[in-house]
């Protein structure tokens, strides 16, 4: 049978699809690149020595972002999605600059809670959302999910090689420049998307966004998500240069492929999600697909191949989740809202973040990796029931 043109992508879809996960990617790789190293690279300076110190440097990007991730995301509903990215994208940078001329913990705190500031990530996913129809938009946002994957995993490749040639400030200086890529990208590349009148945001409440069962499924949903992906790698890596006697400079090697291999099976199951507007099975089978993962990695704890073949399953699932929840998001939000429904879901996000690597490290040293496992198998249980009561699109 002929291809139904309505699932595929228009000109005008795909250059602000490529546009805008590109746009993802150079922000996300900005933040990524400081993960694998930091914690060793700011043992050089003052504070660097106090991992309190440290993980708060860390963390506070996390907390920044869960606090404006609402505010950025109404924003953008009122007065457009270019502005309010392009203001994000400026204190991104700010906060990268304060970091690099950073000489103490303190002031790269500083920098980081300036770059969180830029909460954008609301606004780039309505931005989206905007420019595609329904019929293609869990696509657009797989690629969204698929570029914030290669980001990671190019992360862990090039981190400790800008660390060894320009030092920690030659670190911040990329992420700034990083910053500065996205910036042009949103300023010139990004196509123009018309938008609903704004003062038709009259017609619904905020309350009703915040409130909405499905929209309070999903949220959790991507707390939950967040929450697993945290809390299996505060011993992952570890337990993988334990099992396969690798350095820890060398995981790299691992990962790349786990990343690669589990973004190119996710690509057939957001296909058939969207061919036949299956999303919401879609969503329970990755979800069960967690459970199942995150259920039997205790058994995998001493073997190499088994962790990584749990890892790349880990990895599937979380793909499809990516890019399937913010999509429907989208369509299950009041047209006039989706902006800040999205900053709902991305707060959450940055909730899991913070509550998965806490909660996570507190597991990891009480009841260790197996621990930190089943917890998270037990959550995304708790998920996949209270997801099944989540109405199927129309």
């Amino acid at each position: 049978m002929p291809a139904d043109p309505k699932l595929k992508l228009t000109p005008s879809e795909r250059r602000a699809s490529v546009a805008l996960a590109g746009l993802f990617a150079c922000r996300m790789l900005g933040l990524f690149l400081l993960l694998p190293v930091f914690a060793v690279a700011a043992r050089g300076l003052p504070g660097g020595d106090d991992p309190a110190r440290v993980g708060l440097a860390l963390g506070m990007y996390g907390l920044t972002q869960a606090v404006m991730q609402i505010p950025f995301g109404l924003a953008s509903d009122r007065w457009g999605r270019r502005p309010v990215v392009i203001a994000g994208l400026l204190l991104f940078i700010v906060g990268s600059v304060v970091c690099a001329r950073a000489d103490d913990v303190f002031w790269i705190t500083v920098g980081r809670a300036i770059q969180g500031a830029g909460a954008i990530s609301a606004a780039v996913t309505a931005w989206l959302a905007d420019a595609t129809r329904d019929e293609v938009r869990t696509r657009a946002m797989a690629m969204v999910g698929g570029s914030i994957g290669l980001s990671f995993a190019v992360s862990l490749v090039a981190a400790p090689l800008l660390v060894g040639a320009w030092g920690l400030p030659g670190l911040f200086w990329t992420i700034a420049c990083l910053g500065l890529a996205s910036l042009a990208v949103a300023s010139w590349v990004v196509p123009v998307v018309p938008r609903g009148d704004a003062r038709s945001m009259q017609a619904d409440r905020p309350a009703e966004v915040l409130l909405h069962p499905d929209l309070l499924r999903l949220n959790f949903g991507v707390f939950v998500l967040h929450f697993v992906q945290v809390s299996l790698f505060v011993v992952a890596p570890a337990l993988l240069a334990h099992a396969g006697g690798l350095d820890a400079r060398e995981l790299w090697k691992v990962y790349l492929p786990i990343i690669l291999v589990s973004f190119v099976l996710m690509v057939p199951a957001v296909f058939l999600a969207e061919t036949r507007r299956a999303h919401r099975g879609a969503l329970l089978a990755a979800v069960a697909g967690l459970v199942a993962v995150c259920g039997l990695l205790p058994l995998a704890v001493d073997g190499f191949y088994g962790l990584v073949l749990g890892l790349t399953g880990f990895f599937v699932a979380f793909n499809v989740l990516e890019a399937l929840q913010p999509s429907l998001v989208s369509r299950v939000a009041p047209q006039t809202y989706k902006g800040l429904a999205l900053g709902f879901y991305n707060t959450a996000q940055a909730a899991g973040l913070f509550v998965g690597g806490a909660v996570g490290g507190w597991l990891a040293a009480h009841a260790g990796a197996p621990g930190v496992f089943l917890t998270a198998a037990g959550l995304a249980a708790v998920w996949l029931v209270v997801g099944w009561g989540m109405r199927p699109l129309k």
